[in-house]
């Protein structure tokens, strides 16, 4: 064999294990971004429940976050209000 046949074995084992390790990394990349949002609208829950109707008893602390959150407040009420059914989960 010669150094250029060994070498481009060596290049194409090594993309190919990157190519795997990226296919690997990004569902678990997906999972910690699903459970994120999802303790982000837990968040918003607690803070701004009394928007969708949910009692909360506000206090000083979660007041003091409403600057930080008044920007992503419109698309989080959207989000939490948009009608799913048994398809939207099916196929994520």
């Amino acid at each position: 064999m010669n150094k250029e046949s060994v070498s481009d074995k060596r290049g194409f084992v090594k993309s190919l294990r990157e190519f795997l390790l990226g296919f690997v990394a990004h569902e678990s990349c997906m999972v910690a971004y699903k459970e994120k949002a999802g303790l982000e609208n837990l968040l918003f829950l607690a803070t701004f429940g009394d928007l969708l109707g949910v009692p909360v008893f506000r206090n000083y602390h979660a007041l003091r976050l409403v600057p930080y959150f008044a920007a992503r407040l419109p698309s989080w009420k959207r989000t939490m209000l948009r009608e799913r059914d048994w398809t939207d989960s099916a196929f994520d």
